[in-house]
């Protein structure tokens, strides 16, 4: 029987190939470039057809978040389209801790990756298919250290200064599809809370905060090895210029409310992180963060408030990080939203787990929540 093959040289691609036996193969996770963090990973297997995979993906007790591993199960497409789940299950014990993936393809080319890929090709797509619509603008906020664009959209004709951001950590590829149901929301002509939203609020929107990691196949860094979501204290145009540019916008326009996309590998559930412990905290602010977190939870049994992380103290705040640095900077509602790389446990699907198209329904129900939010 021949060799299977594996690559990985392609957009978001991250694996590198220890050993192969026939359809057995021993994987390690790539360190994002000038950093210790790994978790993310994509490739593809050819030569395949019918045959019942076996791969071993070592060296993962040393990863970003270990405990990411127990109970996931990794996505798996033959068509690029719909990413479904292979069964997988992590021994902490083997080979420094590796997750075993085993999957028969009907096709030839079997692709698998941490989540559903969500490649630059598609962001440009995403963009210029938005900047398209009626009242949609497009500007290049800066540039990345590969020369990247940081795009932004804006529209909406209101007082409100609303800012959305995704994938400040460019392996949460799930945040650019939650971008893709807020833009359908926002920039569909005949969708209703689309339409009061743009009254009431004036959007800016950057899909992608970190277009060179992704590009890279990086889990939580940039082209510089900088974790972009530990920079909103002091920005620099040598080591985090993405971050340099989307604050300066700010700093342009003001904020009334801002949401910072990102993905949890450990937690099977969808939740807000907000700004307690930041200086200037006051009740009004808290009071509009938790009546944001109470209509979602009404409007989506996707979303919940029981799992999460742990608030910091009075004063105890890190203002590195974009919701403190943003609720303190300009009195704003702010919330970091996550969501699961492995399902919801409120409501599994044994199929995808949590997808690329819950992502995109939360995304919609979000935006109704904003709606909902900024009425009462």
């Amino acid at each position: 029987m021949t060799q299977i093959t594996i690559d990985a040289a392609f957009d978001s691609g991250n694996i590198e190939v220890l050993a192969i036996d026939g359809a057995a193969a021993r994987l390690a996770i790539r360190k994002d470039h000038l950093s210790d963090f790994y978790q993310w990973f994509h490739f593809r297997v050819t030569n395949c057809a019918g045959r019942e995979l076996e791969l071993k993906i070592t060296g993962l007790g040393g990863s970003a978040y270990p405990d990411g591993w127990p109970g996931y199960h990794a996505v798996v497409s033959e068509d690029r389209e719909f990413w479904g789940r292979a069964a997988s299950s992590y021994d902490k014990d083997e080979d420094g801790g590796t997750l075993t993936v085993r999957y028969t393809p009907d096709a030839n080319l079997a692709w698998f990756a941490y989540f559903a890929p969500y490649s630059m090709e598609r962001h440009h797509d995403l963009v210029s298919q938005a900047a398209l619509e009626l009242g949609v603008e497009h500007r290049v906020l800066g540039r990345t250290l590969d020369g990247q664009p940081i795009d932004c959209l804006e529209l909406g004709e209101g007082d409100r200064q609303v800012w959305l951001y995704a994938r400040q950590h460019p392996g949460e590829s799930m945040a650019e599809w939650w971008m893709e149901g807020a833009l359908d929301c926002l920039t569909d002509s005949a969708d209703p809370v689309g339409r009061k939203l743009r009254q009431l609020c004036r959007f800016h929107i950057v899909p992608n905060a970190n277009p060179d990691g992704s590009r890279r196949g990086h889990l939580r860094t940039n082209a510089a090895g900088i974790n972009l979501n530990r920079e909103w204290e002091s920005p620099s145009a040598e080591k985090s210029p993405e971050v340099l540019a989307i604050r300066n916008a700010m700093d342009e326009t003001g904020v009334d409310f801002a949401m910072d996309v990102h993905g949890d590998e450990a937690i099977p559930a969808v939740f807000l992180a907000g700004f307690e412990g930041i200086p200037s905290w006051n009740e009004a602010q808290q009071a509009g963060f938790d009546r944001y977190a109470a209509i979602l939870e009404r409007r989506t049994p996707d979303f919940q408030t029981r799992l999460g992380y742990p608030v910091a103290g009075p004063g105890k705040a890190n203002m590195t990080m974009s919701t403190n640095q943003v609720a303190e900077r300009f009195g704003a509602v702010t919330m970091t939203l996550e969501m699961p790389f492995k399902d919801n446990r409120d409501l599994p699907c044994e199929v995808q787990g949590w997808s690329p198209e819950r992502s995109a329904i939360l995304g919609r129900d979000c935006m109704g929540a904003l709606l909902e939010w900024l009425r009462g």
